[in-house]
């Protein structure tokens, strides 16, 4: 375990190391939470309340969405596949830790840099320029917490599952934008979940996107609260289980393919 928490600490210092292009990429987020906040005043101009969302609501779900695209999407990760096509991939898979907890582990330090780095300041821009709603109770906050945890590493799963493609695909990036575009969909990051038609928003929410940004969206906005809110952190929990053998899975048998290739 102490050779895991390393990683992270190293993966942490890593990024920590990049300040130029954090400030970049947290005016980025700055720019499009502005853009896409505008969108919303002018779209409830029209309508106070939608699906149960007020003004408040939408713009608080526009910009903790912003401040939750490193910690939990960062698009276009494609570090992996790049080391299978490199060979670099032998070296990773012959270190004496687990191939899938390396790499999980170096992803959470990242996500703990984003978190402090990225996620905290976006929100609290977007609580300088606009009106945005916070929890009410100190319990949703340490559930939230919990909630992005889960989220980040449902986060990598599917990014690893993308990946380790590269096994099988001389090129991965197809299938990186195909997936990148589902998510963007399916996470609630465009338009909440509950504003899709009802049939597709059931399908949505069992699916183990909602859990990157769906479900910590609507904890920090206490739209469930109690048991319901517990259960979504029990769904969160389902679904990294579920990735994570998935992972595992999908890793034995590219590793299978790997030895019967002779190397």
């Amino acid at each position: 375990m102490i050779r895991y928490l390393e990683m992270a600490r190293v993966s942490y210092r890593r990024h920590r190391a990049y300040r130029a292009a954090n400030v970049a990429g947290l005016a980025t987020n700055a720019f499009f939470g502005v853009v896409r906040s505008f969108v919303f005043l002018a779209l409830y101009r029209a309508r106070p309340e939608a699906e149960g969302y007020d003004l408040l609501d939408a713009l608080t779900y526009v910009w903790v969405t912003q401040a939750l695209i490193m910690p939990v999407m960062h698009w276009g990760w494609l570090e992996i596949a790049q080391s299978i096509r490199d060979g670099d991939v032998i070296s990773d898979l012959s270190k004496p830790v687990s191939y899938l907890g390396y790499w999980l582990s170096r992803d959470l330090g990242r996500s703990g840099y984003y978190v402090l780095c990225r996620f905290v300041p976006t929100l609290f821009l977007g609580w300088l320029l606009f009106p945005l709603r916070q929890p009410e109770h100190l319990t949703t906050w340490i559930f939230f917490a919990l909630s992005v945890l889960m989220a980040a590493i449902i986060g990598f799963c599917v990014l690893f599952l993308i990946n380790i493609t590269g096994f099988w695909t001389t090129d991965v990036r197809g299938i990186n934008g195909l997936a990148v575009t589902a998510v963007n969909f399916l996470t609630g990051f465009i338009v909440p979940l509950e504003f899709f038609p009802p049939a597709a928003r059931a399908i949505a929410e069992f699916l183990p996107f909602a859990g990157m940004i769906s479900i910590p969206m609507n904890i920090f906005l206490e739209r469930s609260t109690g048991l319901a809110m517990l259960g979504l952190l029990v769904q969160q929990a389902l679904w990294v289980g579920v990735l994570v053998l998935a992972c595992h899975m999908m890793l034995a048998a590219a590793t299978r393919k790997l030895v019967v290739q002779g190397g």
